[in-house]
């Protein structure tokens, strides 16, 4: 088989590694990858969200099978796109990516669950997010753009002060662009964090440990 893996990071670079020790495997691309990758894999530059593109390149090198690693051609369908052309792709939909591309998507699908998680209240202005923090007790609060934000997008405010502050980065200064259009502020709850990888096909799914 011939394998592509859209990304170019660490967990990029460890999917490379892994499927590289598959003994199915013939070659594996992966775009844009990096130094580390280019030692596995044949790298290539492509604009990821250029899904035509990366079709095209898919077919010319008769690649079997796609890995997606990043969340921004996730949340911009590139899985809806490939399959659209018959081509055989991993990672989530353009609507399941929404979990991770919107954190106001996740903690309403959450609310209307019933799966544990802090309270919160949702945001489109600036103005009334800010007079939601001013009546707030003085405390730790969490402050999170709704949007993609390389990571960057949740931020543990220890005062409120802070929060006005994070909030006025977020949503007047657009420090992370639109995703920033709207939050979340939510409570700071306090304990360990875990986390639990799945892989499910809608129907049936398992972990990883």
């Amino acid at each position: 088989m011939n394998i592509l893996v859209i990304g170019g990071g660490g967990r990029e670079h460890t999917l490379v590694w892994k499927i590289s020790q598959n003994p199915d495997v013939k070659k594996i691309y992966c775009i844009p990858g990096n130094g580390g990758i280019s030692q596995v894999a044949e790298c290539h530059q492509i604009d990821l969200n250029d899904f035509k593109s990366l079709v095209s390149f898919v077919n010319e090198k008769m690649i079997n099978f796609t890995v997606v690693g990043p969340e921004q051609p996730l949340v911009n369908g590139i899985v809806d796109y490939f399959k659209s052309q018959n081509l055989k792709i991993f990672g989530p939909n353009k609507m399941a990516a929404q979990m991770e591309g919107s954190k106001i998507f996740a903690k309403r699908l959450m609310h209307k669950y019933n799966i544990p998680t802090a309270d919160f209240e949702v945001f489109d202005s600036y103005e009334w997010a800010l007079r939601y923090i001013k009546a707030l007790p003085d405390q730790r609060i969490v402050v999170k753009a709704d949007g993609l934000a390389a990571g960057k997008g949740a931020v543990v405010c220890e005062s409120k002060g802070l929060a006005e502050k994070t909030l006025e980065e977020m949503m007047s200064k657009k420090v992370f662009k639109d995703a920033g259009n709207r939050v979340v502020i939510e409570e700071c709850m306090q304990g360990e964090e875990a986390s639990l990888f799945v892989i499910t096909d809608g129907k049936d799914y398992v972990t990883l440990t």
